[in-house]
């Protein structure tokens, strides 16, 4: 609420939108949405207003769907999320961190460089509460607050005001790590965008990243154990210690086509020049008609008609207009003839001659006529892809499109 009537004072309403999550966690949560509404209509702001959709267990859950709400709002109208943590807020996230083992990166807690604005973070839940008063301004306190279920209740009620009584300068020196591990853990990030070559690959659905080997060969497990959370934050996971571990030393000892399975639906997998991360879980397109004289998306692979025009590289194809056209990935005892005469050869061996391996070839497209492969986009056409006089069909080109 103070967020709200401060940036209502310093703001044109007009870049404005105020974004208030119910968390289906009961009556008060219900009644604060309610409360914000109210108070955004007052001063002329539009408000959108979101609820969870089933009950939610935990601080991680409760978490996660109020900034899934947050970042899709902010989305839609190109903004940024705003929020009115205070520097309260950043010494119990710095505490818990500690207790749960976190480096450096970790350790920056709300400093650490981010898309979030937080304009109150350099005061304190005091200061925020003095204004309130002085304002006249109306809020709730949620009664889940005071609860012991969870982790930062116990630590804000109990743990650090022990921790004060022992140690008047706990709150000064969890604040000074803090900014210390925030300047580290931006050297680090400007190291990785200045020296691992690092491809980001995918849409807003699909994400990973192709980090070269090359980048990564000269350093030791343990200076690959700081890169390694930086590039992975490039593709929106967050590595655990143990993941961190586990990956560098993956790093060090894997072979062309190994892979390693990581939290969260992860995975690394070692193509020839590349470790490729990627969501485990993630299937790539299915077939998918490929109609003539339209242009199609198949996953992050673009197809469109050109003309009467083939190239004279792979990246296009004359295809037949007198079979249905498909795309779908390469599947193992897949075929394909490329030459009028000669026995059809596995489009495996297609892909591993061009130097595509492991995991970049299972999602390699290819293109059939019928039931007949034709065409592997960037590698080889077939024969019956190749423009005949008197043959009906039409060019395409195939562009891999980095989103």
């Amino acid at each position: 609420m103070v967020l709200l009537e401060a940036a209502a004072a310093s703001l044109p309403r007009e870049r404005l939108v105020v974004a208030t999550f119910d968390h289906g966690t009961g009556a008060t949560a219900t009644a604060a949405r309610a409360l914000v509404e109210r108070s955004a209509i007052s001063l002329g702001i539009r408000c959108i207003a979101g609820r969870a959709t089933g009950p939610l267990a935990n601080e991680a859950e409760l978490r996660d769907a109020r900034w899934k709400f947050l970042r899709d709002v902010a989305s839609e109208h190109g903004g940024l999320v705003s929020t009115a943590h205070t520097i309260n807020d950043q010494i119990e996230t710095v505490l818990m961190r500690v207790l749960r083992g976190a480096g450096a990166r970790g350790l920056a807690g709300l400093y650490a460089t981010s898309d979030i604005v937080r304009p109150l973070l350099r005061l304190t839940r005091r200061d925020l509460t003095r204004y309130a008063r002085a304002r006249g301004l109306t809020w709730l306190e949620d009664p889940s607050n005071e609860s012991p279920r969870y982790l930062r209740n116990r630590l804000r009620h109990d743990l650090l005001p022990a921790l004060r009584r022992a140690r008047p300068s706990i709150d000064r020196e969890l604040i000074a790590s803090a900014r210390k591990a925030a300047r580290w853990r931006a050297d680090v990030e400007a190291f990785v965008a200045d020296h691992i070559e690092v491809r980001r690959i995918g849409s807003s659905s699909i994400v990973g990243v192709d980090v070269a080997l090359s980048s990564l060969e000269s350093f030791s497990n343990e200076q690959v154990a700081i890169l390694w959370p930086v590039i992975a934050a490039r593709a929106g996971l967050a590595l655990d210690r143990r993941g961190t571990a586990r990956l560098a030393a993956f790093t060090g000892l894997s072979r062309v086509g190994a892979r390693i399975q990581l939290s969260g639906g992860w995975e690394v997998v070692r193509s020839r020049d590349a470790f490729q991360l990627r969501a485990s879980g993630h299937r790539r397109s299915m077939e998918e008609p490929l109609v003539l004289s339209s242009a199609v998306m198949w996953g992050c692979w673009s197809f469109r008609p050109v003309g009467n025009a083939v190239g004279v590289d792979s990246w296009s194809a004359w295809l037949p207009a007198d079979r249905p056209l498909t795309v779908r990935p390469w599947q193992a005892g897949d075929t394909m003839t490329d030459r009028a005469g000669k026995p059809a050869r596995k489009v495996k061996r297609f892909l591993s001659d061009a130097g595509v391996t492991g995991h970049e070839r299972a999602g390699w497209p290819v293109v059939l006529a019928g039931d007949q492969i034709v065409w592997i986009p960037g590698i080889r056409r077939g024969d019956a892809a190749t423009a005949r006089s008197g043959q009906p069909g039409l060019a395409y080109i195939c562009e891999y499109v980095n989103r």
